[in-house]
């Protein structure tokens, strides 16, 4: 039984060869199912083995290593169980330099259980990156693709692992060299792919530059390789979400990208799993096929996202791919949270082409299947969703209308609720191009479905964005004169009551300068002006912005005065007078003098 042979393994009067055979057989039992490791670890494995290290023989050590070996590569096996005693790291990394065999278990051990930056941090500061650089070279395949694969993992998202690796150098030379020579074509493609992570991570820190000869000729090439239909299906996932990875925020390498080897038409290809099964043999590849056909799909959303982040030339190319619409928007009700999410973020990168939104997107209907995902989608999805449907609401969007039609209003509103800041920002902002140049009766919709304590709330929000947009949307709101008197005529001592708590508040310029736009389209109404008028604490503000040292801000309250004003409106006179009467004129006569020709000019 498995007790027994753990009692055995940790005797000290049992003989060394007993001992061994002992963590053999152990490691023979935890290849087998998932349950067995379960089972092993309920008997407490892990202690033991690790307290079988201490031995002072090469071969138990390396016996034992195997065995944990074996049981932490099992996803059954929590990751923190390497870091519960911080001696252990310290102890393994001691036996790196013992034997070829400690130098590929425990570099396995390493890269398995590294998930996330607590780990990275701890191997890291335990001398990681000096103990197993020299291994890069080592004679031994395998310890060489373990080293590899352990700074793929430490690199990964980390800027401090990514800049000091730069600086790394075994035998004279340095680790982005070692890296591009193991990507060549020649070496085994999990080494190509490996190096080429390794590369992309350091990439995305900023540890090497994107213009580099190493990412733009070798480690890109390399990646648009592992897209092609000669690799295997879990090849070409890993190869083009990492490629996704490596050009996301550049625009020039996503170019280069676009015109290698037909990238754009070569991910068609994705999509095309389960191919049909012809004869009854090809069963055993349906599974394979799949198990990886969403696997494949998201990382062709991914990087189609990627790759049309920027450049209206790709994103047209990425469209006039075969179907590829409608292959977004299946992909949108996938059952697959991971394929919804790739499939969304594709959507919004191609959203961010006006030609396509006029075009595409209206003939595929794309806003139907995202209003359908923003009903009870988790956070990470509604973020990129509602992001989305901003820019489906742009004014020069023909979606527009059949989204206010579907309830987008509602669903917006309660997104300006959530907790999440991006969905806030999110909601306020698509309300914000929803008024822009929008009919009566959306504005007065959109007024309803916010409430006025949710407009205070929004304005008192401790995110400047937010502060911002909403500005923005009352902004919007507040346009064409009749639509002015409207609104202040229903809502007219909350918006002055908000105006004065922004200008008396301790804000930016830009938040300041977008309070007094309102204010100047408020004085632009016919009925509007008069809540200006009669509100002697709002002049003395827009009097002493007047006079203010920053000139946005004196234009802007300049713009209140020149629309109280306007001779052939009727009231007109009595205005001037009151204004008069407040020494405004005299500071436009300072004002005249001023060296901002603007100003002057006003």
């Amino acid at each position: 039984s498995v007790s027994r042979l753990l009692y055995l393994l940790q005797q000290e009067t049992s003989s060394t060869e007993l001992r061994t055979e002992c963590a053999v057989v152990l490691g023979s039992l935890a290849m087998g199912t998932e349950n067995n490791v379960k089972s092993l670890l309920d008997c407490h494995i892990i202690p033991a083995l690790l307290q079988g290290l201490l031995s002072p023989d090469l071969k138990f050590i390396e016996a034992c290593l195997r065995c944990l070996r074996t049981i932490f590569i099992s996803p059954v096996t929590p990751e923190d169980l390497l870091y519960t005693d911080a001696t252990v790291i310290s102890h393994l990394m001691a036996l790196l330099s013992r034997s070829r065999y400690t130098q590929e278990y425990i570099c396995q051990i390493f890269s398995h259980c590294c998930k996330g930056p607590d780990h990275q941090t701890i191997l890291f500061n335990h001398g990681a990156v000096q103990n197993i650089a020299h291994l890069l070279v080592s004679t031994s395949y395998k310890v060489r693709m373990q080293a590899l694969k352990c700074f793929s993992v430490l690199a990964f998202e980390n800027p401090q692992v990514s800049m000091t690796l730069v600086n790394v150098s075994v035998d004279g030379e340095l680790l982005p060299q070692i890296f591009v020579k193991m990507l060549q074509r020649d070496k085994p493609i999990e080494m190509q792919l490996t190096s080429a992570k390794c590369l992309t991570s350091m990439c995305r820190a900023g540890a090497i530059r994107t213009d580099d000869s190493c990412i733009v000729l070798k480690t890109l090439p390399c990646l648009v390789r592992m897209c092609s239909k000669e690799r295997l299906l879990e090849e070409r996932v890993e190869g083009a979400e990492t490629l996704a990875y490596l050009i996301e925020t550049d625009v020039e390498l996503q170019r280069i990208a676009s015109i290698t080897d037909h990238l754009i038409v070569m991910l068609a290809d994705y999509f095309k799993y389960p191919s049909s099964v012809s004869a009854i043999t090809d069963i055993k590849r349906l599974d394979h096929d799949l198990k990886h056909a969403h696997e494949l799909r998201q990382a062709a959303f991914k990087l189609y996202a990627s790759l049309g982040a920027n450049d209206e030339d790709i994103r047209k190319k990425i469209i006039e791919t075969e179907n590829m619409m409608d292959r977004i928007v299946n992909g949108l009700s996938e059952s697959s949270i991971k394929v919804r999410l790739a499939a969304v973020r594709c959507l919004h990168s191609l959203s961010r082409s006006v030609q396509q939104l006029r075009t595409s997107f209206q003939d595929h209907a794309v806003w139907k299947p995202l209003m359908k995902v923003l009903q009870n989608a988790p956070n990470e999805i509604l973020v990129v969703a509602s992001s989305t449907l901003c820019n489906l609401l742009l004014e020069f969007s023909p979606s527009k209308e059949p989204i206010l039609e579907s309830g987008a209003i509602e669903l917006l509103c309660s997104l300006t609720q959530s907790e999440n800041l991006a969905l806030r920002v999110n909601g306020i902002w698509a309300l914000m191009n929803m008024a822009f140049q929008a009919e009566q009766k959306i504005k007065s919709d959109i007024l309803r479905g916010l409430s006025t304590e949710q407009l205070f709330q929004l304005l008192s929000d401790s995110d400047v964005n937010v502060l911002m947009k909403t500005l923005g949307l009352l902004r919007n709101l507040l346009s064409t004169r009749p639509h002015i008197d409207h609104i202040m005529s229903t809502h007219g001592k909350q918006i002055m009551q908000a105006v004065t708590l922004i200008l008396e508040g301790e804000h930016n310029i830009e938040v300041k300068e977008q309070t007094l736009c309102i204010l100047a389209n408020i004085a632009d109404g016919t009925t509007a002006k008069e809540l200006i008028m009669t509100n002697d604490d709002i002049l003395q503000k827009i009097k002493y912005y007047m006079s203010h040292s920053n000139a946005k801000l004196q234009l802007a309250a300049m713009f209140c005065i020149s629309n109280l004003i306007w001779n052939e409106e009727e009231g007109s006179q009595e205005r001037q007078d009151k204004l008069r009467d407040m020494g405004i004129v005299d500071i436009l006569h300072k004002l005249s003098q001023s060296s901002d020709p603007n100003l002057c000019d006003k």
